[in-house]
């Protein structure tokens, strides 16, 4: 049974990876593309941008339905557009073909990430939930180590329409993995009481319920400070550090390496401090290293040593923050976990597209733009934390 536990954990976190993996692969080659197609840098960050809003608007849709026709027919549709606009990227011939078929894979990628959320609530609850969603989390963060490296080899081999390329090949592996390996966890009888009109009901339950909401929030926070960083990383370390396309890649990679290390833990952490106890520390452990790092960069230190090493340490707490909070704001929420699942990815999206937008506003050629707006999404997470998080459950979770 255990090597179900972790099969299944591997072939989510594979299907659950494919968008950020066109999104971390994709990063090296903002400045190319921006000069291939003769764009802005605004027009070149829009293309990740309108890729964000996509994939958190659509999550609103690919949850309910899930819930309604189950999961692995919504999981066929995402793979199938997210493969149809990759290969739109490809062909691109300007900035506004590119950024419109980003919708289109964005649109596409979002299913895996709803509904990976949402087949782990199907399966378990308390301590084992947060165990899959670290297992889903630490094949997630594979990506971040390995897409921006591949890409940076790829665009040396090629240019960047291979990134595009590459990607496809990613959607119909994920095609191959759902068919052979992930069962329907929805299964007809819980189905039969699902609907359109229960799934705007479920929407008017989740927003008029605060705790949701508060998790919610510090979800999309957390996962801002990150969007923050992805949006702006690649022209403050190669145009102003002066990284090569390949060392951005090996240093974005630190922070994955992070979350991995955090994921091996969680499990364990959650059964002996609870989910609760563990999501506090963990977030006043993120908020003070974010925010040393904007007061070390306000006054004057512009250090890539210092922000290699306290974005280590910060995203280091924040894989303890992200699994473990969504766990719990799915705890009590199971009979429409579909729903519950697409409001946290829309708010996370949504969330952060608008502070990727904020923060492009100030990019003046440093880091101190980045760092800010990663350290008010940490500071905004721990205010919410201490709301939504003060109380102790009302019941132990079972093994």
């Amino acid at each position: 049974m255990r090597s179900d536990f972790f099969k299944t954990a591997a072939v989510l976190g594979l299907l659950t990876a494919i968008g950020p993996f066109a999104i971390d692969m994709y990063l090296p080659a903002l400045p190319s593309i921006r000069a291939g197609l003769h764009a802005s840098t605004g027009a070149a960050q829009a293309s990740l941008m309108m890729f964000f809003v996509a994939m958190g608007l659509a999550q609103l849709i690919y949850g309910p339905l899930s819930d309604i026709v189950g999961r692995k027919p919504l999981l066929y549709v995402g793979l199938g557009l997210f493969a149809l606009g990759s290969v739109g990227c490809a062909l691109a011939g300007s900035i506004e073909t590119l950024i419109a078929f980003r919708v289109v894979q964005g649109l596409g990628a979002s299913a895996g990430m709803v509904i990976g959320r949402a087949v782990v609530r199907d399966l378990h609850t308390g301590p084992d939930a947060a165990q899959m969603m670290s297992l889903l989390m630490l094949v997630f963060s594979v990506s971040p180590i390995l897409a921006p490296l591949a890409g940076s080899l790829v665009i040396a081999w090629a240019d960047w329409r291979g990134i595009f390329w590459s990607v496809l090949v990613a959607a119909v592996l994920g095609i191959v993995l759902l068919t052979l390996f992930l069962r329907e966890t929805r299964h007809a009888h819980l189905r039969a009481g699902s609907s359109v009109r229960g799934a705007l009901a479920a929407y008017r339950e989740l927003l008029g319920d605060p705790s949701f909401l508060g998790l919610g929030f510090i979800c999309a926070f957390g996962t801002s400070s990150f969007f923050a960083y992805l949006a702006s990383s690649s022209f403050v370390l190669i145009e102003h550090y002066g990284l090569t396309p390949t060392q951005y890649s090996l240093f974005f990679s630190i922070n994955a390496v992070a979350f991995i290390g955090a994921a091996q833990f969680n499990g364990l952490l959650a059964r002996r401090f609870g989910l609760r106890k563990l999501a506090r520390g963990a977030v006043c452990g993120y908020a003070c290293a974010m925010t040393s790092l904007l007061a070390v960069f306000a006054l004057g230190v512009d250090s890539l040593a210092v922000l290699a090493v306290l974005l280590f340490v910060g995203y280091a707490f924040l894989g303890l923050v992200i699994p473990n909070v969504t766990v719990l704001a799915l705890e009590e929420h199971g009979a429409i976990a579909g729903t519950a699942s697409a409001l946290i990815g829309t708010l996370q999206f949504v969330t952060g597209a608008a502070v990727m937008a904020i923060v492009s506003r100030f990019l003046d050629g440093t880091a101190l733009p980045m760092v800010a707006g990663i350290a008010i999404c940490a500071a905004i997470a721990f205010a919410l934390a201490q709301v939504a998080l003060r109380r102790e459950p009302v019941q132990a979770y079972a093994d």
